[in-house]
């Protein structure tokens, strides 16, 4: 009965709390005017002292540990919600279909850097390759596009593979440098390189799979939704295969020994972990992600270029990693959610939104080093982590 009673009250303060968070969203993406705006921000530092003040964050803790999958179905339905509200605005649909795609990108960089330890600042980078990718292919080929999407995610992760060898032989801060200098070479590459259209970029073709076209707009009689529905439901399908690929690898011996290797190489070698292999798969599989998101998103912009893969937008991956919580995929989709929305919305402010943006980060991490939702420690009983 008392186990009964706390699944009843953690699944009705889970639910409240995802029914706060969809609406939240919606009135955060409904917002135009500078009021509305500022309003908005002021309540979420009012709700976040409250939570803390009531002491609302362990219990919410708790009942996530009670009902994790619920939390997942809560997610999915809340961004269904949000495109049903805003299925003819084109804008909003674009920005919540590149929310999804970022947070893939950032599962993969969580199995590179929250599992194995292996800090990679060229995320962007495979995130471009996926997207050049899919404009040469969809351009020069007659191949099905959604072949194209899983050839663009194969060829980050082959990239990648070369990239390893010389990350194998450094650590730390080494490594990173390592990356980093990967990631400029790249951006240079494309710039320099007229057959992948130069500093200008390259065109790609409208999207199609099954014969469904995904640039025009859907009509159901007199009512017509966005065509950036169909990328919204694709990218969300993706992000719910690549965050359920991540949890069960991180539930696994995989996950497991990719743990001891960023815990510790010297300890985790002498009980036989082998290193360079879990480091070469860790790589391998975040960089895979990160093609087959760039690949969708180069489809559903219809261009790419050089500009787009940039340091800095390596840098904003990264941010995206380290504000949800270094090693919990569950605190990925509200940080990518944070960090690409927020600036939109403060447009008004001109380059002043960046400084607030900045600040706003800082003090997240102030407050709460390990991020917005740290990782739990690993309970590997039997095979299962906390949520």
């Amino acid at each position: 009965m008392t186990m009964q009673r706390l699944t009843s009250s953690s699944t009705g303060l889970l639910v409240g709390a995802i029914v706060f968070m969809t609406g939240y969203a919606w009135a955060i993406l409904h917002a135009e005017t500078q009021t509305e705006v500022i309003s908005l921000f002021a309540a979420a530092v009012i709700a976040a002292l409250a939570v803390r003040l009531l002491r609302l964050l362990n219990p919410l803790r708790d009942a996530a540990a009670v009902a994790p999958k619920l939390i997942g179905v809560g997610c999915v339905a809340g961004v269904l919600a949000l495109l049903i509200a805003f299925h003819d605005a084109h804008f909003a649909l674009l920005l919540l279909s590149t929310v999804l795609l970022y947070s893939v990108v950032g599962l993969g960089l969580n199995i590179q850097f929250g599992y194995c330890g292996i800090v990679n600042f060229a995320g962007a980078a495979f995130f471009g390759i996926g997207s050049y990718t899919a404009a040469v292919l969809s351009t020069h080929s007659a191949l099905p596009h959604l072949l194209i999407l899983v050839i663009g995610g194969l060829m980050a992760a082959l990239i990648g593979s070369l990239l390893i060898l010389p990350v194998l032989r450094t650590r730390g801060h080494y490594a990173a440098l390592v990356t980093i200098a990967f990631g400029i070479l790249f951006k240079n590459f494309l710039e320099v390189n007229d057959t992948l259209g130069g500093p200008q970029g390259l065109k790609i073709p409208g999207m199609k799979i099954l014969g469904w076209v995904f640039s025009d707009n859907i009509e159901i009689g007199s009512f017509e939704i966005s065509f950036y529905a169909n990328f919204v439901l694709l990218s969300l399908a993706l992000c719910v295969v690549s965050f359920v690929l991540v949890r069960r690898l991180e539930r696994s011996w995989i996950g497991l020994s990719m743990d001891m290797v960023r815990t510790d190489e010297v300890a985790a070698a002498v009980f036989g972990v082998q290193i360079a292999r879990w480091k070469i798969i860790a790589f391998t599989v975040g960089n895979f992600l990160a093609g087959l998101a760039g690949a969708l998103y180069g489809m559903m912009t219809g261009y790419v270029a050089p500009n787009n893969f940039t340091f800095a937008d390596s840098l904003i991956l990264v941010s995206i990693l380290i504000l949800g919580g270094i090693g919990n995929p569950w605190g990925i989709l509200p940080a990518a959610a944070i960090v690409l929305i927020l600036p939109e919305k403060l447009q008004f402010i001109q380059e002043y939104r960046f400084f607030l943006y900045a600040l706003l980060v800082i003090f997240i991490l102030l407050f709460r080093p390990d991020g917005l939702l740290p990782r739990a420690v690993r309970v590997y009983f039997p095979g299962r982590v906390k949520p």
